[in-house]
């Protein structure tokens, strides 16, 4: 996609073109990892700390035109491998966390199998497919905490109706191993733990802390926009913001955390956007 926040158009280029384009994004953030490797999150620890900062559940199965059941069932098993690689991680103070260099390559010899992913504003079948719930999940959370987010990425395609929808459009983190990353910097002088777990419903997550968190965290949609492009193509916009509140209650800040611009790839005269909530999202 080319152009300006208010001037998306599509682009259409040649398979080699794309195999390139993602084969040198690769190897530039493997070599990034050996050059700049930072101080990574890696230690875990299956016993909770003592207080809760975050928590949120998504649904696991989600009905959505043309599109194969059994690609959310696989996706479930995906869940669960990568799950297997996050849950307990612990970011102390001053430390990174990366998704892709905790999960590693989802890959056919690991287990992963193939699941839903997004492609040029339609989708298809690919390996370890999927992933995007787990990382929606914990970038929400992470929202709700005062750990910083460094990288994050968001679609740039809208691909699917508001129907179900009931998180703000664009209040998630997509993910492609290993160029698209979601990476959190813990700036406190307190220890922050990941858990994670499914049942037979939800993908259940948990951010949990050594310490009381002095702040809450309120996560609301502005300037949202729906504009028409010269070449006959819709464009959906908006901000994601949120407001930090003392124990007592008061307001201490109303921050900007993210800026949306998503071509839409259905019509929005017949799916208006839905009132966004604070309950579950389903992966994108």
């Amino acid at each position: 996609m080319s152009g300006a926040s208010g001037n998306l158009k599509p682009v259409r280029r040649s398979r080699l073109r794309r195999l390139a384009g993602k084969r040198y994004f690769t190897l530039k953030r493997y070599l990034r990892w050996i050059i700049s490797p930072g101080k990574r999150a890696t230690a875990r620890t299956m016993e909770n700390l003592p207080f809760e900062a975050a928590s949120h559940e998504t649904p696991l199965l989600r009905r959505l035109r043309n599109v194969d059941m059994q690609l959310q069932y696989n996706k479930i098993v995906n869940l669960r491998l990568a799950i297997a690689k996050l849950d307990g991680l612990l970011i102390r103070p001053g430390e990174t966390f990366s998704y892709w260099r905790s999960i590693g390559k989802p890959t056919k010899r690991k287990g992963y199998l193939e699941g839903m992913v997004l492609y040029y504003g339609g989708f298809r079948p690919g390996t370890g497919g999927g992933l995007c719930q787990l990382s929606n999940l914990i970038y929400w959370m992470a929202l709700h905490t005062p750990l910083t987010v460094t990288e994050r990425h968001r679609h740039s395609y809208d691909v699917f109706p508001d129907e179900q929808r009931t998180q703000p459009f664009g209040s998630g983190a997509t993910c492609a191993y290993n160029y698209l990353d979601l990476q959190l910097y813990n700036p406190t002088d307190y220890t922050y733990q990941l858990r994670l777990n499914l049942d037979d419903t939800h993908l259940h997550g948990e951010w949990r802390c050594d310490g009381r968190q002095l702040y809450s965290y309120e996560i609301y949609e502005a300037d949202h926009v729906i504009h028409m492009e010269p070449w006959g193509g819709y464009v959906r916009s908006n901000r994601i913001r949120r407001k930090v509140y003392t124990r007592s209650g008061e307001l201490a800040g109303d921050e900007e955390v993210a800026e949306n611009h998503a071509l839409m790839m259905y019509s929005p005269l017949l799916h208006p956007p839905a009132a966004a909530g604070p309950q579950a999202m389903a992966d994108e």
